[in-house]
Formats: C-alpha cells, structure tokens, sequence
C-alpha cells in the first residue's frame, strides 16, 4: 500500500481508501459481510473509510460504526452530509441548522465522539459560503470533526469558498471528494488544477466508472450487475454516449493485457497516478470485490501506458458529459437562466 499526505493537513491516508457507500440496502451488504470487509481492507493497510448520511438513510454509517468499534483511533473516518434525508426541506443542504443537527445524528449512527472528516456532499447554491463555513469552523472548534472538505464542487464553487475562508477567517475547506475514470477526465481541466493551486487533498470518486471499468463489461457481453439493475440508462449501449465507453473499453482492455494488468489495475493505476489525486475510493460489495482492487495497491503505470490511454480519451474528456455532477444549476434548470 501507498501512503500520502492529504492536502497539507499532515495527515498520512492509504492511496485506495475504502468507501461504504454499499454497505446495507444499497449494494446488500450485511452487517458480518461489511464487517469482513472491513477487516480485510485493514489488514491490508488502507486507513481511510468513507461514508455518508444518505447511503441507505444511515444504514451505512451505522454498518461501518459496527465494523470499527474497538478500532477507531486506527482509521481515519470520513462522512458526509448536505444530500436530501427524508422529505422535510429543512433536512438537506449545507445551512447551520442541518450541519449542526445532522453531524450529531451521524456521530451517533457511527458511534463516535468526532469525525476525521466532514464534507459537504454536494455545493448548495441556496445557502452562502459564509454560513456554511462559519458552521463547519465551530463544529471543528468543538471537538466533533477534525477537518471539512467539499465534494463534487464546481472549481469556481472551490475558488469561492477558499476565497471566502479567506475574508471572513474562517476554516477552509482542505479536500475535495470528485468523480474521477479514465472514462470521465473532465475535471482535469479546471478542478485538479484548483485543487493542486490551494493544496486540496483530493479523494476522488467512482474510479471504475460505475463498473465500466471493473473488466466485467465487455463487448458480446449481456451487462448485469447492481449499478446495471437500477440506472439502465447508463448502461444502454443504443445510447451513443454509452456506445463510445464501450468502444474505449475495448481498447483500454487490450493496453491491459499487453501491459500484464488487469481492467481494475489499470483503472485504479490512471487515477492514482496524476500528480493532485490523493487516494481514489473504492466500494466493493463483496471479499472479492475488494481483494481485485487491493490488487491494484501497488500498480505504477508506464508513461507508455499512460500514453496509450490519452491516445484512447484524451485528456480533460467526459464520454458522458450528462453524467456531469459539477455542472452549474442554470444548465440544467432552464427557469435559471432566464428574466
């Protein structure tokens, strides 16, 4: 296992990190499955897990509180917030009144006294930097989280909020948590670059494309899984955008090969090799979900690897740009951009 320094918090993170988001409903992971998991991923020397409130409605804080208990000084534990909890319009979003109520029902779902980091999970162009900020800032000053960071910002959304931490001496945010494949390298062109200017650890997200990128899509193939079950759309090669993934996955499969390296060593071996990325987020369901992406602790890609990818999608590319999840509200809610 590789070992770095998160942003320049002093705090030394395991380059996969383990994240829970399938622990419980979501990917039908039960408690002694999550827990081996868990176990193993440990052993194995990664030290950092990341959930959130919303994965099963605290299932899976609850879930990854289980698995750590007797351990937590060990792990540096990640949450979020800020994603909708329930129908109430006040259980959502990124105001002092949520974060404060919301970090204490995720503590007590963890069973923890503090977070190692808290991060808001979505930007909330409802509520200012300011707030947000300022509330974050007490929560840290009152012991129950040790750092903040944003995820899936817009990089003028992290600019900002750098800006504003600035002005109103507040905390700032020290990471950010974005989505991040060789098939999705958009944010090369404007995020990453931000993140390395104001010294952002950068835990980057969804590094096998939602399983486009496990080896387990291949052309001829009939596409299952669980991701395949519940967003069909995504995985409908009718659809062009889905059609140029696979096309590039037939080539990346063969630069695998020729390389000695499995689809996953690849994958995980692209994102951990740019120079801003800090860990990259793993989400097994299952033992041997996580033992192919241990697999991939130690891959150092070639520059003649890293060559042939950019040859397949170039780099600052999205093969499926409407799966953006950075993209400005007014580009997609057209009552924002008009009089």
């Amino acid at each position: 296992m590789q070992y770095r320094t998160l942003g320049r918090t002093g705090v030394q993170v395991s380059s996969l990190a383990l994240g829970a988001m399938n622990f419980g409903r979501i990917g039908r992971t039960t408690q002694d499955e999550a827990t081996a998991i868990v176990d193993a991923a440990l052993e194995a020397g990664v030290n950092v897990i990341d959930t959130a409130d919303m994965y099963g409605d605290g299932e899976s804080e609850e879930m990854v509180g289980k698995a750590i208990a007797g351990r937590r000084e060990d792990i540096v534990l990640a949450t979020k917030a800020g994603m909708p909890m329930g129908d109430e319009r006040n259980h959502q979003g990124s105001s002092r009144r949520w974060l404060v109520t919301e970090l204490d029902n995720s503590l007590r779902r963890l069973g923890v006294d503090h977070v190692d980091l808290y991060q808001i999970h979505r930007w909330d162009p409802r509520t200012g930097d300011e707030e947000t900020l300022s509330a974050l800032t007490d929560l840290q000053r009152a012991g129950k989280i040790r750092y903040f960071g944003s995820s899936t910002f817009p990089a003028y959304r992290i600019v900002q909020a750098q800006w504003a931490a600035r002005e109103h001496r507040l905390s700032r945010y020290v990471t950010e948590q974005p989505s991040y494949s060789v098939l999705q390298r958009g944010i090369e062109t404007h995020v990453l670059p931000v993140t390395e200017e104001y010294g952002l650890g950068v835990l980057v997200w969804s590094p096998l494309a939602s399983g486009w990128l496990s080896g387990a899509i291949r052309e001829g193939r009939a596409i299952t899984g669980n991701r395949a079950a519940f967003m069909p759309q995504r995985f409908d090669t009718a659809v062009p955008a889905n059609r140029a993934r696979l096309d590039a996955v037939e080539r990346l499969a063969a630069v695998a090969d020729e390389a000695g390296l499995t689809m996953i060593q690849l994958a995980l071996g692209f994102v951990t090799a740019h120079p801003a990325v800090t860990s990259a987020l793993i989400g097994p369901r299952t033992l041997d979900h996580l033992r192919s992406h241990l697999a991939a602790a130690d891959t150092v890609l070639s520059a003649d690897v890293l060559d042939a990818i950019d040859a397949i999608v170039a780099p600052g590319t999205d093969l499926a740009a409407d799966e953006k999840h950075d993209t400005p509200p007014a580009l997609l809610d057209p009552s924002l951009r008009r009089r």
